[in-house]
């Protein structure tokens, strides 16, 4: 049974000195607790595809759902809502009240690192879409964070670039997701973001977070900053930032002690901080959520099949010219080609990845499919597109099963023994582990393992084709890896620099060991020691880790033949290319929309081979295809998380007919992004980045300007077709609220499921106003030969824009054009509606 907190009495019971404990975080992942006082500890996780858990080295697995852009193609508000509800269960399992989650950065450019993170570029379905994970994930007892408030568009000088906007482009734009969701789900908890904004922290603008937030839209929840996002004492006090992310505190603590004796801060501001963390305190005992409770995964069929079924929802037909798909029918022989196929790319990277408690590849889920149809499957890579070597995981083992083993000893073993494959004593501790990446900050037994320590990561290597292989290493310290008792790489002697390990590492170090033969394991060994790095000192307190990967050597040119000669001999070629964490990830931005290495020819050549291929991409956000005119079927799949092969499976063998649309505009090149000529590095002055397209983001700026993109927001195909038809439009209330209704047809033989998009238009506005906005949408299932007749509610957010001269929403009296389309290009219905007065309003 929930237990009762009282938070005015214990608010009132405190000691300025506990007050002052609870606004700084304990550590990376919990809040302060005042046990004398009954005030336990809160825990956190990331992230928004998925609960990591407390632990970044082997946490306990979680379940990845596709990456916020897969899931804001779905347009499906009813699926955001579960995937919220089967977060939160994840969230319980780990004893976890807290959930950094969603992000709903408006996405102003392809380049940006984490553009995968958020829904699309649209404030409308980015906030609606929020709105019902945030439902989902609180409507059982835990709390979803709403981030990075706000205009967090870049990771370039990300802790201190200024994002210098407009009010009006940043109150139409930037801040509507948030408040959207705020109205519609209203949050437990919000973050700030780590940049400025027009020149001052957001973390000590009073201006957003108290006046804006908390007193115009009636915020009620914790505010907490992102994790090392603050940068003052009183200043972020004042504004209103509650919580102090991570632990140990940097900026409060003592000198909060200090600012409270100079009166720059007064008791009474503690007593506002505290009394927010305290209602959070109450909301996660009222959940039943255990305090310092275990860490528990969940994997049900019931989950696994919500995870394929976003997989698949995720999915974007972009183009079907040729009627190849769905695949059916006597097929004798598939070809799969290209570098996603056999890894599972399950999300971006940064804080949004995840120890997965499973994966289907591509290429299982194709295989899966295949052996339904009783066709064969060759598959070859084709050509290479990691930025590091692809790491070892699933085809290593040690004695004691799947993974590595990892060894720790508090000092040397034997002098000479990180570079050699010398014998010494007994580990101190060991434990085992799934993978060849392994960043060690937390999962290592304090108790038994100093600090400072040396390491052994060990395992057997299974190559599954023969070959010269390339193998790949960096780490935090000094070391050296063998292979089959050889010394390959030597990082322990003046090892350079390098970007891994949030820039804590060496460089990645290549190395080719010649004449492994398929399904002949050969020992592999990693020995270091983190003592001169821990001595350098570091950001956070972490023992340092080791990220080690191979790949079959093959030259760029041969691969491409090899691929070729194997799309000639099938009957269809699946080629599955694209991008992975390594080039999209919190921490830095893309530097342009090129797909990597050999891999626009491998597509090109594949397509000349055989005429019946399908091309997928993979990818969080748009990449150019300069093949796009040669390729008469394509998809686009996003990171689709677990279930990514059989998601996209589903898709191309016709269990699943493909709904999606996409939620971001693709650009034939990136000059054609409204942000272009001012993102990034590109800056006007050094630390500010000018917002200058203003409220002409995505959609707005290509319709603006009449730039044809590739792929217009909201487009996406069907395995059917679909007629819309008798548009009525109700009269506006004074108010601003109307209905828009309409008929959609499935007119094909196949069910399927159509996205009708509300479009308003104001021509006659005193102000400029894009071409057209996404005003409200409907997903509509339909079995073939069936109609259903739509309404879509609008109410006055519909109509309105911001005036900065009045500081106010304002809805100006006039005829409004009312369009319905497939997409933002793809208008199939126009009507109008005429507001009689004037009218204006602010807050929510």
């Amino acid at each position: 049974m929930a237990e009762e907190f009282d938070v005015e009495a214990t608010l009132a019971k405190l000691t300025l000195p506990q007050k002052i404990k609870l606004l700084a975080g304990l550590g990376w992942w919990h809040t302060q607790s005042i046990p004398e006082a009954g005030v336990p500890s809160v825990r956190m996780s990331d992230g928004p595809n998925g609960v990591r858990g407390t632990r970044f080295f082997n946490g306990v697995p979680s379940s990845c759902f596709p990456s916020s852009t897969g899931l804001g193609a779905s347009f499906d508000i009813d699926l955001a809502r579960q995937v919220g509800e089967a977060l939160a269960d994840e969230c319980r399992a780990k004893s976890t009240h807290v959930l950094l989650a969603p992000t709903v950065n408006t996405q102003r450019s392809p380049l940006g690192g984490r553009s995968f993170e958020s829904f699309s570029e649209d404030p409308h379905l980015n906030g609606t879409l929020a709105a019902a994970y945030i439902n989902g994930l609180q409507s059982k007892g835990v709390a979803a964070t709403i981030k990075h408030f706000v205009a967090n568009d870049q990771e370039f000088q990300r802790f201190s670039i200024s994002s210098d906007v407009s009010e009006r482009a940043l109150r139409e734009i930037y801040l509507k997701p948030f408040q959207i969701a705020i109205k519609k789900a209203d949050p437990w908890a919000l973050m700030t973001c780590y940049n400025r904004v027009n020149g001052l922290h957001v973390s000590e603008n009073p201006w957003l977070i108290d006046d804006i937030l908390r007193k115009e839209w009636g915020f009620k929840g914790m505010i907490m900053s992102d994790w090392i996002g603050v940068y003052s004492t009183t200043e972020s006090i004042k504004a209103g930032v509650d919580l102090e992310m991570p632990g140990p505190t940097v900026m409060r603590g003592k000198a909060v002690e200090r600012a409270l004796a100079g009166e720059k801060l007064l008791p009474s501001d503690i007593d506002e901080r505290a009394r927010k963390i305290l209602e959070l305190v109450q909301r996660a005992k009222a959940s039943g959520i255990p305090f310092d409770g275990p860490e528990e995964g969940v994997d049900t069929p019931e989950l696994r099949a919500l995870l394929r079924r976003a997989a698949s929802d995720a999915t974007v037909l972009l183009k079907n010219d040729s009627a190849l798909l769905p695949l059916g029918g006597p097929l004798t022989k598939i070809a799969v080609i290209g570098p996603n196929a056999k890894q599972s790319f399950t999300s971006g990277g940064g804080s949004a990845r995840l120890l997965e408690t499973y994966t289907v590849s591509p290429f299982e889920g194709i295989a899966a499919a295949a052996r339904e149809l009783g066709a064969e499957l060759t598959y070859t890579v084709g050509a290479t597109s990691h930025k590091y070597l692809p790491l070892l995981n699933g085809y290593i083992h040690y004695a004691g099963g799947k993974g590595a083993l990892v060894e720790f000893w508090n000092a040397e073993p034997v002098e000479g023994w990180t570079t050699s494959l010398i014998g010494g004593p007994e580990p101190a501790w060991s434990t085992p582990t799934r993978g060849s990446e392994c960043f060690l900050m937390d999962g290592v037994d304090d108790s038994k393992v100093n600090t400072a320590c040396w390491i052994r990561w060990s395992t057997k290597f299974t190559p599954d084709e023969s070959g010269d292989y390339e193998f790949g290493i960096n780490m935090t310290g000094v070391g050296n890896l063998f292979v089959n008792g050889e010394l390959v790489v030597d990082l322990f002697h003046d090892p350079p620099p390098g970007e891994g390990f949030f820039g804590l590492a060496t460089a990645d170090v290549h190395a080719v060991v010649k004449g492994l033969k398929a399904g002949e394991p050969v020992d592999v060994e990693v020995r270091m020691t983190n003592a001169t790095f821990v001595v350098r000192g570091a950001p956070f307190e972490t023992r340092g880790g080791v990220r080690l990967g191979a790949v079959r050597v093959v030259g760029g040119e041969e691969a491409v033949e090899s691929a070729v000669k194997l799309a000639q001999e099938a009957d269809v070629a699946i080629v599955i290319v694209g991008l992975n964490h390594e080039w999209e990830s919190e921490g830095f931005d893309r530097p342009d929309m090129s797909l990597p290495g050999y891999t626009n020819k491998l597509v090109s050549a594949v397509l000349k081979a055989n005429p019946k291929t399908v091309i997928v991409n993979q990818s969080g956000s748009p990449v150019e295809m300069p093949w796009i005119d040669e390729a008469h079927t394509v998809l686009q799949a996003f990171y689709g998380g677990n279930e990514l092969g059989s998601g996209l499976a589903d898709v191309l063998f016709g269990k699943v007919n493909p709904s999606g649309k996409l939620a971001l505009t693709f650009p034939k090149r990136v000059e054609d992004n409204p942000s272009y000529p001012s993102y990034g590095s590109k800056g006007e002055a050094p630390g500010k980045i000018l917002y200058n397209e203003g409220i002409y983001v995505g959609y707005r700026g290509y319709d603006k300007k009449s730039i044809a993109p590739l792929f217009p927001f909201g487009f996406g195909l069907s395995y059917t077709t679909f007629a819309y038809s008798s548009l009525e439009t109700s009269p506006i209330s004074p108010d601003g609220n109307f209905t828009v209704s309409f008929t959609v047809a499935n007119t094909g033989n196949v069910d399927g499921r159509e996205v009708a998009q509300v479009y308003i238009a104001n021509p006659g506005a005193s102000l400029p106003r894009a071409v057209r906005e996404l005003r409200g949408f409907v997903k509509v299932a339909l079995r073939a030969g069936e109609s259903k007749r739509v309404a879509v509610e609008l109410d006055r957010e519909a109509l309105g824009y911001f005036d900065e001269r009045k500081k106010t929403w304002v809805a100006e009296k006039g005829t409004f054009e009312v369009l319905v389309g497939a997409s933002s290009r793809d208008i199939k219905l126009a009507g109008e509606a005429k507001l009689e007065k004037t009218f204006a309003w602010t807050g929510l």
